[in-house]
């Protein structure tokens, strides 16, 4: 009696990837079936991934902008938690290309050898479903573990990734941790996570910081605690920048902000039950200053860097008397 041949990786791809209700129910055959039907990429195909040359990776680089070099010691400070676990870190850009990377020299060839080095493309659209590309695709974070890769040739990686947004609330890139070891278990990935994860977060808020030197920055209470929820003000009370989470939260979009947006209107639509939101914040603020300046409110505004005008504006919009 003859055996029933075992289906090989390309095989269970291409099947998954037709049957039109997969995606619905995976984000993984989601992306099989845009690797395949809209990217036309092959799952057998041997080709690695394509590198840049020093040129065209200084210009991926040199569009980054101020990222990069805030990112530098939060990518030192990530490796030196996972690099004992033979993991790789790689900061991208959104178009997937590999702009730094930490990893130890032991390890350099074989990460060399899977072009998860500066100057890699790890887009979905070149290289299928994979932590980088995938992540980016979603703009969200995920692991994708050796078989959920999409070409044959890169199942043996397991990939931690989270997308970086940058101070416009625009997808910038991606943080990124890679494994080759067949003993990297779920269990481990999933802790990689969340220190991947603060570490996407601290890159966002300091290239916040670097973005709007002048302004007071504002830290807003965020419902889901998914990302970081900043607000930069001037000393007008007028919102000048916000992160992506603080226009989600807010609904706050680049055509907001630059109609004058005053920090004020989103102060009074959040719930003042909620606790540590910006009502109370503000209101903790403005009654340090009060007190600090014997209740005289000129001295106050000024200790606050705004208008005296709007401090009495705030005052009565607060209820403080």
């Amino acid at each position: 009696m003859a055996q029933t041949r075992k289906p090989d990786h390309t095989d269970h791809v291409r099947a998954v990837a037709a049957d039109a209700r997969a995606p619905a129910t995976s984000l993984v055959a989601a992306s099989w079936r845009r690797s395949l039907a809209l990217h036309g990429l092959d799952p057998a195909e041997h080709r690695l991934p394509e590198t840049l040359d020093a040129a065209g990776l200084a210009a991926h680089r040199e569009a980054m902008g101020g990222l990069v070099s805030v990112a530098q010691p939060v990518l030192d400070r990530l490796f030196q938690s996972v690099g004992d676990a033979g993991c790789c870190v790689l900061l991208t850009d959104r178009h997937g290309v590999a702009i730094e990377r930490r990893g130890a020299p032991n390890d350099d060839d074989t990460f060399q050898s899977w072009r998860l080095w500066p100057g890699g493309v790890w887009s979905e659209e070149r290289e299928g479903t994979n932590g980088i590309g995938t992540c980016l695709a979603e703009s969200r974070p995920l692991i994708i573990q050796r078989d959920q890769h999409f070409h044959s040739r890169n199942t043996g990686l397991t990939c931690i990734d989270a997308p970086i947004f940058d101070h416009l609330g625009q997808l910038a890139g991606a943080l990124d941790v890679s494994s080759a070891r067949r003993d990297m278990t779920p269990g481990m990935a999933g802790l990689i996570a969340g220190a991947l994860a603060e570490a996407a977060r601290t890159i966002e808020t300091l290239n916040f910081n670097q973005a709007f030197p002048d302004a007071r920055i504002v830290l807003a209470a965020s419902a889901d605690k998914a990302g970081v929820s900043l607000l930069a003000v001037d000393r007008h009370d007028l919102v000048v920048g916000a992160t992506r989470q603080a226009r989600l939260a807010f609904a706050i979009t680049d055509e907001r902000i630059a109609a004058q947006l005053p920090a004020g209107d989103l102060l009074s639509a959040a719930p003042a039950s909620t606790p540590g939101d910006l009502v109370d914040a503000e209101r903790g603020a403005i009654r340090r200053a009060l007190a600090r300046a014997d209740g005289n409110v000129s001295a106050a505004a000024r200790s606050l860097g705004i208008s005296r005008a709007t401090l009495h504006r705030k005052l009565n919009r607060l209820g403080l008397h």
